[in-house]
């Protein structure tokens, strides 16, 4: 006798669950309301890579045994027939034609519905044993004295209403699992199994001009623990070697910072017998024409389609290799770019943000600026600097910034930026900026700012540096 933990066995059912994707991608647990049962495999499209559906739940059946779990499986063309089979038929392992669903529940009893204990008490109550005494009764009566759960139920296992079944992951697009006839420990062993994986995928997306962009590698142990490693790409692709190169990069980073959902590592005691890859996100691409010249080539892109081109043709692909690469190597939340944000502000006008493998486009679009000189360095604040000009609100002359003075040789200016009023906390003023580019004798170049509009705002302005240029 023990204390029911009802969380810890919905946790353990969920690993077998996931584990049991070996079979099948789609593999959905199923709760009582008094715990964990046991969970539905759509083995539809499946069953034949094991020699049909006897074989695939005789092996389902023995390697459970294995891990010390005894199970009852059965096979139906409905879920809810397959749920009554697997608890009431007599045999732990069976195999339902399809077409015999009604014949096959009418000995059963009512509680092979998955009815709630309230409504299998009322219909025993009216003498009501078993699902055949229920099937040829007037629908009318039931509706109107039982919830809707009776109907629905008994409509489900007869296949008349579909029965959704929620996944344990999420359905891939592409899905493709290979079964090794001996367990594998190395890295190396699971990169080259993987290679071979994407290559197969790569034929079928090449065939539906599709490319991936997000990807899953399962990792099947031997004593029945499932490994996962996703990635995220910034641009579709079908190139089979920048593929697997993100995922030796994930993989070697998992082993080494011990994660949480990759606890054992590589080289696990065990050993991995089974290797799936799934395409978790894939979007069109078509094939396209890449243009060559004679001049002087470009390296193959490893990012898309799988071919190499000249030019400036692969310039987004090379762009989105190199990202994919350094999330890999850094980790994704320490790969960033600037985005633009709409506001003249300069402080205000970009954002650091992460670069997400799974946006949209590879590049945020700036505002076009022909008519406005920004610096290559934005200092992380304005520094105040000492000003020396000829007139309270003219140019600069000379400055004292960081204990050196600088002496202007030309200057270009100014560019009035005022505040953002309509930002600006009620009865709180900003001053108005006017930015200028100077140039001192040794050819650098600052960008300064004068705070205050003189006689308007203030009697003594503020002057700041902002920027440097080359």
């Amino acid at each position: 006798m023990r204390e029911v933990d009802a969380a810890a066995d919905d946790a353990a059912l969920r690993r077998i669950a996931l584990w049991a994707t070996r079979y099948t991608p789609t593999a959905s647990p199923w709760n009582e309301e008094n715990g964990a049962d046991g969970f539905f495999l759509d083995i539809e499209g499946a069953a034949h890579l094991f020699g049909g559906e006897d074989k695939l739940i005789a092996d389902l059946a023995a390697r459970l045994e294995n891990f010390g779990l005894p199970a009852r499986l059965a096979v139906a063309a409905t879920p809810g027939t397959a749920w009554a089979l697997s608890h009431f038929h007599n045999s732990h392992l069976f195999v339902l034609p399809t077409g015999d669903e009604a014949s096959a529940l009418a000995d059963m009893p009512v509680e092979a519905l998955r009815l709630t204990p309230d409504i299998r008490a009322t219909l025993r109550r009216l003498g009501f044993k078993t699902v055949g005494a229920l099937l040829d009764q007037p629908r009318a009566p039931f509706a109107a004295r039982f919830a809707e759960q009776l109907l629905r139920r008994l409509d489900q296992a007869r296949g008349l209403l579909d029965e959704p079944l929620a996944p344990i992951v999420a359905p891939p697009v592409y899905h493709s699992l290979h079964y090794l006839p001996e367990p594998i420990f190395t890295q190396e062993a699971v990169i080259a199994r993987a290679s071979r994986l994407m290559q197969t995928l790569a034929n079928v997306l090449a065939r539906d001009d599709a490319g991936a962009r997000a990807l899953r590698l399962s990792l099947y142990r031997v004593d029945g623990a499932v490994e996962t490693v996703d990635i995220g790409l910034t641009l579709s692709t079908r190139n089979v070697s920048h593929v697997v190169r993100l995922f030796d990069l994930k993989l070697a980073t998992l082993a080494a910072t011990h994660d949480a959902d990759f606890s054992s590592g590589l080289g696990a005691e065990f050993g991995y017998e089974a290797i799936g890859l799934a395409i978790t996100r894939a979007e069109p691409m078509p094939a396209r024409q890449i243009e060559s010249s004679s001049a002087s080539p470009s390296h193959p892109s490893p990012a898309c389609g799988g071919g190499s081109g000249w030019g400036e043709s692969n310039a987004a692909e090379d762009y989105a290799a190199l990202i994919d690469t350094l999330r890999g190597r850094l980790g994704p939340q320490r790969v960033r770019r600037f985005e633009p944000v709409a506001s003249h502000i300069p402080e205000q006008a970009e954002i650091l943000a992460p670069v997400d493998g799974e946006t949209e486009s590879i590049g945020p679009i700036w505002p076009q600026a022909e008519d406005r000189t920004r610096p290559l360095l934005l200092l992380p604040q304005a520094e105040p600097t000492e000003v020396t000009a000829l007139v309270p609100d003219g140019p600069p002359r000379r400055f004292c910034w960081r204990g050196v003075t600088y002496y202007i040789a030309g200057s270009q200016g100014p560019e009035r930026i005022g505040a953002q009023w309509w930002r600006t906390p009620h009865g709180e003023t900003r001053p108005t900026r006017d930015y200028y580019l100077v140039e001192d004798f040794g050819g650098h170049r600052f960008w300064l700012y004068r705070e205050g509009l003189y006689g308007r705002e203030t009697m003594q302005a503020q002057w700041y540096v902002h920027g440097l240029f080359a």
